[in-house]
């Protein structure tokens, strides 16, 4: 009995320990990937701005600091460092997480500076990542004494991460820099099958971000067959993970551009050959044209439409970098004529396809406005498109066409291609008026004006019909075109009999309606509605205004207030005034002084 009593005092007294180990060393909770990732969409990361996502974490440090009462002294820096015994509570972490984000975050500003950074700027950037990767540590090894087994899991994850990216970021030691990376992709993998469901979606995002950096690490370690041209399918993604990836992974792109420039000697447009002597010229082309691949080829159609009009600002701006070195080379060209009329050329065919690609850009907009056109109004979550915003869209494609049949036919000597290229540009010139016409008649008959509307689906018909009838004389038939000049035609003709029919009718009930709002015109006003306005409640609480889930019209008062009769100031007529007889005041009007003395002193 003597040893079980001592037994049970034993556990007793181990419990009280434990319990008392608890209270005085609390374990922490923080679900790290979810507080960065909200963070980070909420200031600036969502559109890619780490300059202001830099300064939110800048301020929130300070408001720590200065809660927590941690500040470093005034006027003289005083350094206080943050171990285990500091962490008396979760904001203490939140300081090393935020510090180490700061840091990371002006390490991403300074990478995507607009031409790279330098020699000086890159060994700040990686001197930051440094200062990141020595926080992130910090807040693991805090976390692993202070913080819960899932807020230590996910600490270690995040310094694997920024040490692998430190390491992408220097360009060596790319089995560490895997390691790391994988490391991260565990944690998350595991975690990713636990709590709630926003939770594991995140984990799941982080390990699909994670994914591009473990597969370019083996391929420059060797152990993948994936060639350089393929590596700018891995990061289509978006995330904050991904952009020092896409960064190194420009880098690479740009030295095979490089490289297949080298070849590419000239550049051949409507049976013009223009040489091209400019390495950057080279590869700004080159670019462009494996841009325009994405755009053209097999799987263009699948592409979602943000991403092909992304594709187009990446084809423009490729396009515009080439004509801005072609320019540059005709400044510095010296009196070589042959030299200029090359470079001329160049420009001049550069700047065609620049329009070529303005023009498909266009229409890809002008069919997405069309989609949106004939969806029904109850669908609320999308902005249905007006038939005026469809005449915006053919004006600017109209002048598009313009501007490059302009350029097109500016030359001296025309070959046979650009004269076909002039005359399809006037083609489809003619569709085009064709459709804007129509459209515009659409915009016509949504204000209620028949007349205009039947006129210009008349004119839009018969635009359409001359088009129509000068495909049919091509030798070589578009049947996409024609298909949809017959649809076009077709339904110009459908609406311009439904414009005529309810024109007419509007005619005629136009009497019936106006004698029907004249015979309730009253001078006494309106008959009072049931309900009661708020100027004649004002002593009873209730509301004016309605329920905001309805859409009443709110009572306040009566507007516009009714006719009222007044009455109305008599009219009198003067009728004395010509039979009057007003004495003469000449004898008070001042007298002209006559004589050549007078009129000196005038």
């Amino acid at each position: 009995m003597g040893k079980e009593s001592e037994v049970s005092a034993m556990e007793i007294d181990s419990q009280k320990s434990t319990a008392t180990e608890q209270i005085n060393n609390p374990k922490f909770s923080i679900n790290v990937l979810q507080l960065l990732k909200s963070s980070q969409m909420q200031h600036g990361l969502r559109f890619g701005d780490y300059t202001r996502y830099r300064r939110y974490c800048t301020a929130r440090l300070r408001r720590l600091y200065k809660s927590l009462k941690f500040t470093h002294g005034r006027g003289k820096y005083t350094k206080k460092a943050i171990t285990a015994t500091t962490v008396t509570e979760v904001r203490f972490l939140h300081l090393v997480l935020y510090t180490a984000e700061r840091a990371w975050s002006h390490a991403m500003e300074k990478r995507q500076l607009p031409d790279g950074p330098n020699a000086r700027q890159r060994s700040y950037l990686i001197g930051r990542l440094r200062k990141a990767v020595k926080w992130a540590s910090l807040f693991a090894e805090l976390c692993a004494i202070k913080g819960d087994s899932r807020t230590s899991l996910e600490a270690e994850a995040y310094a694997s991460y920024m040490k692998g990216s430190l390491l992408f970021e220097q360009d060596h030691n790319w089995d560490i820099a895997l390691k790391s990376f994988k490391s991260a992709r565990a944690v998350y993998e595991e975690l990713g099958k636990y709590g709630d469901l926003e939770n594991q979606v995140l984990c799941r995002e982080r390990v699909e971000e994670l994914e591009p950096s473990i597969r370019y690490c083996l391929h420059k370690i060797g152990e993948s067959n994936l060639q350089a041209s393929e590596l700018m399918h891995i990061g289509e993604m978006e995330g904050p993970a991904l952009d020092l990836f896409k960064a190194k992974l420009e880098a690479v792109m740009a030295e095979a551009r490089s490289q297949q420039a080298a070849s590419m000697t000239e550049f051949n447009w409507l049976g013009h050959r223009f040489p091209i002597s400019n390495a950057k010229t080279r590869v700004a082309i080159l670019k462009a044209q494996e841009l325009e691949k994405d755009l053209h080829g097999p799987t263009a159609e699948s592409l979602p439409v943000e991403k092909r009009l992304a594709i187009f600002d990446k084809i423009f701006a490729a396009y515009h970098e080439a004509r801005s070195c072609i320019r540059n080379d005709l400044v510095t060209t010296g009196n070589s004529e042959s030299m200029k009329d090359d470079l001329s050329g160049l420009d001049k065919a550069i700047g065609a396809v620049l329009g070529q690609r303005t023009i498909e850009r266009n229409q890809l907009l002008v069919s997405i406005a069309k989609s949106k056109l004939s969806k029904s109004r109850d669908d609320k979550n999308e902005k249905v498109t007006k038939p005026e915003e469809l005449v915006r869209l053919y004006d600017l494609l109209l002048q598009n066409t313009a501007d490059l049949s302009d350029l097109v036919s500016s030359g001296r000597d025309r070959k046979p291609e650009e004269v076909a290229f002039a005359e399809e540009c006037a083609f489809r010139s003619l569709v085009l008026r064709a459709e804007r016409c129509f459209y515009l008649a659409k915009s016509y008959s949504s204000a209620g004006k028949r007349t205009e509307a039947y006129a210009l689906y008349c004119r839009a018909q018969s635009l359409a019909d001359t088009a129509l009838k000068e495909l049919q004389s091509l030798t070589t038939i578009d049947q996409v075109m024609m298909k949809e000049l017959k649809m076009l035609y077709d339904d110009c003709r459908s609406n311009s009999c439904i414009e005529h029919a309810t024109g007419i009718m509007e005619e005629e009930k136009a009497p019936e309606n106006l004698s029907n709002k004249i015979s309730s015109i009253s001078l006494a006003g309106t008959e009072k509605k049931p309900e009661k306005f708020l100027m004649e409640k004002l002593d009873i609480y209730e509301s004016a205004v309605g329920d905001s889930n309805t859409k009443g019209v709110p009572h306040i008062e009566q507007f516009p207030p009714p006719f009222q009769t007044i009455p109305r100031n008599p009219i009198v007529l003067d009728l004395a005034y010509n039979s009057i007889e007003f004495p003469s005041l000449e004898n008070r009007m001042k007298k002209d002084k006559k004589g050549f003395i007078s009129r000196l002193w005038r």
